[in-house]
């Protein structure tokens, strides 16, 4: 009787130490207290990465759940975790979720980002979508695309520089650079030749040139005053300019007048430009007055009264014409 009892006894030990046992490892653990209130949350993301059961919730780093359960969709193309959250953490509906890695090789956790925390709240079996994380298989693949890329650019590179040392730095072409490169040389030594001749040439002739600039303002000064005495001189007599400008555009209109009746044959000098008869007989009295006053001055006025006929005092004697008698 005595045996039974302690084997009782002994079973009773064992059982509560192995629950108290239990009980310890589930709180060290990363799962979920029995003893603390939770709320469901489900998680949508189209890949999970190594995340596993039972792994920790972190909101700022601190933990306020677990994952209990992650769940393959109907259509093979995203998952659902089911995450435990204490219910002393409410969890505003704008929080980010992101799955993340502790260190380079450690666990993957999902982290809650908190934002603005404005309301409502996420209340139990709410649906948020979560970022997938970081794939380094992924990043390994697309590296290797990149270093294709960066493969075949460096190709590229290569075959346009065989193609600028074939074109354009052969042989001919940096002969021609040299040749460009000395002449250059040249002409440089050349122009520093020109420009040290006439800074020798100003040092040389640096009072004559001082007095040709000196006379040059001199000159300068002469055309101001000539201005001057110009303007004073317009200013003074503007007047009688003036006029004298007037009279001349009067005599101008009169000439202007006088020649338009010469064309029109008016008066004296019109009549014997139009009259070819009439001038004649003005040419023949002026020939005809001339030899009268050579004969005048030769014989003398008893001379020419002497040696006419008496015949001619009843007719008028008509004086030859310069056409018929000569001089």
């Amino acid at each position: 009787m005595e045996g039974k009892r302690l084997e009782t006894k002994v079973g009773l030990f064992v059982f509560i130490g192995l629950a108290l046992l239990a009980l310890l490892l589930i709180q060290f653990s990363k799962g979920t207290s029995l003893f603390r209130g939770t709320y469901t949350l489900r998680l949508h993301a189209l890949n999970v990465g190594g995340i596993k059961p039972r792994a920790g919730v972190l909101l700022a780093g601190v933990q306020v759940g677990s994952v209990s359960d992650i769940q393959l969709a109907d259509d093979g193309k995203s998952v659902t975790i089911l995450l435990k959250i204490y219910k002393n953490f409410p969890i505003y509906h704008d929080a980010r979720f992101v799955i993340e890695q502790a260190g380079f090789l450690g666990d993957q956790f999902v982290s809650i980002i908190p934002t603005t925390n404005s309301p409502p709240l996420l209340a139990d079996g709410a649906d948020v979508p979560c970022q997938e994380p970081f794939n380094l298989q992924e990043v390994a693949r697309s590296a290797s695309g990149f270093i294709l890329r960066i493969d075949e650019t460096a190709k590229k590179l290569d075959a346009s520089v065989s193609d600028l040392q074939r074109v354009v730095l052969n042989g001919q072409t940096l002969t021609n650079f040299s040749v460009s490169i000395g002449n250059l040389r040249s002409f440089t030594e050349q122009a520093i030749g020109t420009i040290g001749d006439i800074n020798a040439l100003v040092a040389t002739n640096g009072s004559q040139i001082g007095i040709a600039i000196s006379n040059a303002v001199l000159f300068s000064a002469d055309l101001t005053r000539l201005a001057n005495s110009a303007d004073a001189l317009l200013v003074t007599n503007g007047d009688e300019i003036s006029d004298a400008v007037k009279n001349i555009k009067a005599s101008t209109e009169t000439l202007k007048s006088l020649m338009a009746d010469l064309q029109a044959g008016k008066g004296l000098a019109g009549t014997l430009l139009q009259n070819q008869q009439l001038a004649t007989n003005v040419q023949d009295i002026a020939a005809n007055i001339a030899i009268t006053t050579s004969n005048l001055n030769r014989r003398g006025l008893w001379g020419i009264l002497w040696s006419q006929k008496p015949a001619s005092t009843n007719a008028p004697t008509r004086a030859p014409s310069p056409h018929n008698q000569g001089h």
